[in-house]
């Protein structure tokens, strides 16, 4: 489990990590208690440029909605990075996945996938987790989608 290299298997994915976005209100994007990492939720934002807004199943299809939670939980993976180091990181404990869609699209565990999928392909068996769906009515910037994350991190 110690062999496991983050950076090298986001170069084999051909995938990079975004600048970090900067928090929208009176918080932070990372607070550390204990040795729990708590991460604020990320959207589908890449580079301070917005990405997938409008309801899954509407203006947003199921694949289009993956790749959506795919760059949230990239966004989280480069808070990390940015503000812990992965050579800090034991695990991802679980995180809540949140999503807007169109009253009867019921494909949440399909889009909440590419999240789950690219933890595991990145962080390996410290990827594994488990996590929560929910449908909310809106999010901001009418983001389809927004993940929030929870790592157990070694105490310095």
């Amino acid at each position: 489990m110690e062999n496991i290299n983050p950076k090298e298997n986001l170069k084999k994915l051909e995938l990079e990590l975004p600048e970090i976005s900067t928090p929208g209100g009176n918080y932070v994007s990372v607070n550390v208690r204990g040795n729990i990492a708590y991460i604020a939720i990320q959207f589908p934002i890449l580079n301070e440029e917005y990405f997938y807004q409008g309801r899954l199943g509407n203006e947003i299809g199921t694949e289009q909605g993956y790749i959506a939670m795919e760059l949230c939980a990239l966004n989280v993976l480069a808070q990390v990075e940015n503000k812990i180091g992965f050579d800090k990181i034991v695990g991802l404990n679980h995180f809540d996945a949140y999503f807007q869609s169109e009253e009867n699209w019921d494909d949440s565990p399909i889009v909440v996938n590419g999240a789950s999928d690219l933890f595991v392909k990145v962080l390996e068996e410290k990827g594994e987790h488990s996590r929560a769906i929910f449908g909310v009515e809106k999010l901001p910037r009418n983001f389809s989608a927004g993940l929030t994350a929870t790592f157990t991190i070694k105490n310095d």
